[in-house]
C-alpha cells in the first residue's frame, strides 16, 4: 500500500530521471532497457553529485542497452542517435555536465578487441561533437575481473585487452577519465555486477569524474522547469 512507502531525504528529493521528455524523481529500474533490470551505478553516481552540490536538482538520462558491440553505437546507428536526442532533449530544460560510459564484454571477442581503442575513440568524439558539447567530461569503467570465470563465454577471458584499451582512451582523450572496477563482484552469473559492487562502482565513477570536472558550469543559464518550454503553437 501506499502508506508503507519509505519517504525520500532530501537529498533523495533531487534526484531525477529523463522520461518521455521530461523530469520525473528518479526510480528503478533507472535504465530499464530489459524487463529484468535492477540497479545501475548512475544511481550512487547521482547521489554523490547531489550531496555535493546541494542547490541543483540532479537529473540521469539513461540510453545503456545492454549486451551490446561498439559497432551498434557508431555514429548514425539507431543506438548513437538515440543518446543524442535523448541529450539534446534534456539539455532543453537542464544542463549536461558529463557522460558516463560502461561496455565492453560484447567486444571481449578476438575478432573485435583488437579494434576497441580506435571505435570508442571515434564513436566519443562524435557523440561530443553531435551534442555540441566537445568539453563534457567523460568517464568510462573498465570491465569485472569475474568475467573469466564465466565459462559459458570462453571469450570474455580477453576482457583485460579491452580494459588496456579503455584506460589508454581516457589518458589519450581530453577531459576523459577511467573507474577501475578491480575488485568488485559479480551475480551469480560471473557476468552482471552485483548491487553492492554497481553502487560502489557509481562512487568511483564518481571520483573519476571529479579530476576532469568543469567548475565553471552557471546552471540557470538554461535549467528550467518542463511548464516553462513552450512549442511556437502554444505561444500563439
Amino acid at each position: 500500500s501506499l502508506d508503507e512507502a519509505e519517504p525520500l531525504d532530501t537529498c533523495e528529493k533531487r534526484l531525477k530521471v529523463l522520461r518521455n521528455g521530461r523530469w520525473q524523481t528518479m526510480y528503478r529500474p533507472v535504465n530499464n532497457d530489459r524487463p529484468f533490470s535492477g540497479t545501475c551505478l548512475a544511481e550512487s553516481f547521482a547521489k554523490a553529485y547531489a550531496e555535493e552540490h546541494p542547490d541543483v536538482d540532479v537529473g540521469i538520462i539513461p540510453c545503456a542497452d545492454g549486451g551490446t558491440y561498439l559497432d551498434q553505437w557508431q555514429e548514425n546507428s539507431l543506438l548513437f542517435d538515440n543518446a543524442v536526442y535523448s541529450a539534446k532533449l534534456a539539455m532543453r530544460t537542464a544542463h549536461l555536465v558529463g557522460i558516463l560510459w560502461h561496455q565492453g564484454e560484447g567486444d571481449c571477442g578476438e575478432a573485435r578487441y583488437p579494434f576497441y581503442f580506435e571505435k570508442i575513440t571515434a564513436i566519443m568524439s562524435a557523440l561530443r561533437r553531435a551534442l555540441g558539447a566537445e568539453d563534457i567530461p567523460l568517464v568510462v569503467g573498465g570491465l569485472g575481473d569475474f568475467l573469466k570465470d564465466r565459462v559459458e563465454s570462453p571469450g570474455l577471458v580477453n576482457y583485460p585487452y579491452v580494459n588496456e584499451a579503455l584506460v589508454r582512451f581516457a589518458e589519450s582523450a581530453h577531459r576523459t577519465a577511467f573507474a577501475s572496477a578491480e575488485g568488485l563482484t559479480s551475480n551469480p552469473d560471473n557476468l552482471h555486477f552485483n548491487h553492492a559492487s554497481l553502487m560502489e562502482f557509481g562512487l568511483r565513477y564518481y571520483a573519476a569524474f571529479k579530476t576532469v570536472e568543469n567548475n565553471d558550469i552557471v546552471f540557470d543559464e538554461n535549467d528550467k522547469t518542463d511548464d516553462s518550454v513552450r512549442t511556437q503553437m502554444e505561444l500563439l
